[in-house]
């Protein structure tokens, strides 16, 4: 068996399209969507997220900030910063990158977001909303997983999902967006982490795996079961002296050997990260929307 790869490109850019739609009402109402992106320090990886979440929001048409700091910048600093993007107007939605340098608390930076321009969808109100049901900003990647399943044909409802990880912006709210009634939920649910019993025990009863542990190659051939859909969203640096960086990329998944086990499968790169930065364009949107209608309301 070799499994069907789901590319996260073209997706995306369908779903930009519908996206460019909404975005071309709200400018007709003189409404330009606009993201405001913190990046603190030189993290390499932080830097190229970033760079590709300007150059989308561009694309679109949208407004676009983009606020880089140094890295001894103190917390106060960082939430100052926060709080003048809460007031500007034009700004939408508010994403500040992760990791953050030691001296600032991340819950502290994220709390102070507010939650209207929530772009992330990782603020402790979303975060509540999506496990009580309500409608909320959704986090990015667990966003973009469902839309990849649902626009690749992947019944979600009825399946057993597996998810290997329990963060908070991808397992945990995953989880819990899963269990929701609609059709891209009604899913049974079993969430693994690093102190799971026998985890290929678990791994093998899963239609859907998901993984994002962010451990390179944690699941092998043998812990799938065959033709199941197999989303990976680890991104892990391997030494590896016949690149010219001197490293590749890989997921959570030996893709070779799983490729020949799955029905479907997501590579890394070019999976779900496409469909993450996608979302954050529609949180955006949204949060937009969300501002004009209250804008009209009031007038």
């Amino acid at each position: 068996m070799s499994a069907r790869v789901i590319e996260g490109k073209p997706i995306a850019a369908s779903l930009r399209e519908k996206l460019r739609v909404r975005i071309d009402a709200l400018k007709a109402k003189g409404v330009v969507p606009g993201l405001a992106v913190v990046l603190v320090g030189e993290d390499p990886a932080s830097i190229s997220y970033v760079t590709g979440k300007g150059r989308a929001s561009e694309e679109l048409g949208m407004h676009s900030e983009e606020h880089r700091l140094p890295d001894l910048i103190t917390q106060s600093e960082l939430l100052a910063l926060v709080e003048k993007l809460n007031g500007d107007p034009r700004i939408h939605g508010i994403l500040v990158q992760l990791p953050l340098p030691p001296q600032i608390n991340p819950e502290r930076v994220i709390v102070a977001i507010s939650p209207e321009k929530d772009a992330d969808g990782i603020h402790p109100m979303s975060l509540g909303n999506i496990m009580l049901g309500r409608p909320t900003f959704l986090p990015c990647t667990p966003n973009g997983i469902l839309k990849m399943l649902t626009e690749s044909g992947v019944e979600i409802p009825g399946s057993h999902v597996v998810i290997v990880g329990r963060s908070t912006i991808v397992g945990k709210p995953l989880a819990n967006m899963l269990i929701q009634r609609g059709a891209e939920a009604n899913a049974t649910v079993t969430v693994c982490h690093t102190s799971t019993r026998d985890l290929a025990a678990h791994t093998r009863t899963a239609d859907i795996l998901v993984a994002a542990a962010g451990r390179p190659e944690l699941i092998r051939g043998d812990m799938v079961k065959p033709g199941a859909t197999v989303i990976d969203v680890g991104v892990n640096r391997v030494a590896d002296s016949s690149r010219k960086r001197g490293y590749r990329l890989v997921g959570d998944v030996a893709f070779d050997e799983v490729s020949e086990v799955a029905g479907v499968i997501t590579p890394v790169p070019g999976g779900v990260g496409p469909m993450t930065i996608t979302m954050l364009m529609y949180n955006t949107v949204a949060a937009a929307e969300r501002s004009a209608a209250a804008a009209g309301a009031a007038s």
